[in-house]
């Protein structure tokens, strides 16, 4: 516990500033899960719909510096990414059939 006065106001702003940056992180979390749900739903029209909420809580959040710029970037590309691929099918690939080689002669051995 600090004994200095300095550091218990310190301490007291500090404790604000968490609880700031709590709810700033919660909700850039919440709005990426929602995309993110859709995505794997394969609902399209509400990932797109819910996206630029997305994006304008992860940019409330590196404005904040509650998220570096860097993270906030990667963040909204990776949220991008996985809307474009939403509705994509995937091609199911059949297995070809494997033709097994005819089978090798044992080779003799030589006696020396």
């Amino acid at each position: 516990m600090p004994i200095i006065k300095s550091a218990k106001k310190r301490a007291k702003q500090s404790l604000v500033r968490q609880g700031r940056n709590y709810n700033v992180r919660t909700a850039v979390r919440k709005s990426m899960r929602i995309v993110m749900d859709a995505c794997k739903e394969g609902d399209k029209s509400t990932a797109e719909k819910t996206l630029s909420a997305a994006y304008k809580a992860i940019d409330t959040a590196a404005k904040k510096n509650v998220l570096h710029k860097n993270t906030a970037a990667r963040r909204k590309a990776m949220l991008a990414r996985n809307v474009a691929a939403a509705e994509t099918p995937k091609k199911k690939v059949e297995p070809k059939e494997v033709k097994k080689a005819p089978a090798k002669k044992p080779v003799a051995k030589k006696k020396a």
